[in-house]
């Protein structure tokens, strides 16, 4: 029976970019940036009616390619849903909840493959934007190291944690910081910070080993007893959750806004000297 094989290359237009065949696949190398607007991609129109629910629109399919794979992402990056995070060094002190030292090591973030744009909009002042987003949960599964205390419990032990955050229920408010600059006629977005503030009704966590196994009883108890407690625990932790989550975003939209011109995002969006002045580069 005959076979056809679909080039996953041509879903993205033109790219900067070498191939070479090695017998069984094509490779890419030295991408760049997409010289040709992605086909998932839809354009809009700032300066034209219905910016806002085009730029929703554009966004939510956005995240749906991340999710599908977008090759030259998954080569930087890895998958989307699950999400791989660098080790997250953790320190509250001085804090009515929490006083506590942690590491946590092999990282792993999962959720955004059932992510919700509910607004994307964008500033025609300095051309930052403010993403509100759904999801029904987001779960951090990680190794840990703590010492310290929490809610008066003191910690001392190492092991899996786990974090689910949100019960069908968790917004996320993110607010996106950038400049932009010209590459080989094109314009580029350079992601320079991001905030994001979550709303949920519901925090569920487990923490093995918490004692270092020397009371399994008194370790069911803690963990029962930071459940019930949820909002405390979190507030305990909510550094660590916030910046592991604003990390996370902030690299992939990098990695995005770096392969993909603004200019196929928001079609008549300025160039740098038109937005800041003769002096912009």
């Amino acid at each position: 029976m005959a076979s056809t094989r679909t080039n996953p290359i041509g879903l993205f237009g033109g790219l900067l970019t070498i191939l070479w065949w090695n017998g069984a696949h094509f490779n890419v190398a030295a991408v760049e940036y997409y010289t040709e607007k992605p086909s998932f991609l839809p354009s809009c129109r700032i300066y034209e009616p219905g910016f806002t629910e085009c730029c929703t629109n554009s966004t939510q399919k956005l995240m749906d390619q991340l999710n599908i794979g977008i090759p030259e992402i998954l080569e930087q990056h890895g998958t989307f849903d699950p999400g791989h995070v660098k080790d997250v060094i953790f320190k509250q002190d001085n804090n009515e909840v929490a006083t506590i030292r942690a590491n946590l090591s092999q990282v792993v973030l999962r959720g955004f493959s059932n992510i919700k744009i509910k607004e994307s909009r964008v500033s025609k002042k300095d051309f930052s934007w403010q993403t509100k987003i759904y999801l029904p949960k987001l779960r951090l599964d990680a190794k840990y190291k703590m010492l310290g205390r929490i809610l008066l419990i003191p910690l001392n032990g190492s092991g899996n944690i786990f974090l689910e955050i949100g019960e069908e229920d968790l917004n996320m408010l993110v607010l996106t910081k950038s400049q932009i600059y010209e590459k080989g006629g094109f314009t580029f977005y350079n992601i320079t910070g991001v905030q994001a503030k979550l709303n949920m009704s519901r925090i569920r966590s487990h923490l093995d080993n918490l004692f270092n196994g020397k009371s399994p009883e008194v370790e069911s108890s803690t963990n029962q007893f930071f459940n019930d407690n949820w909002r405390d625990f979190y507030e305990a932790l909510k550094p660590l959750v916030i910046d592991t989550v604003q990390s996370t975003l902030k690299n992939v939209m990098s990695l995005v806004f770096n392969l993909i011109p603004a200019n196929f995002f928001i079609e008549d969006i300025p160039t740098s000297q038109q937005l800041y002045g003769k002096g912009a580069q």
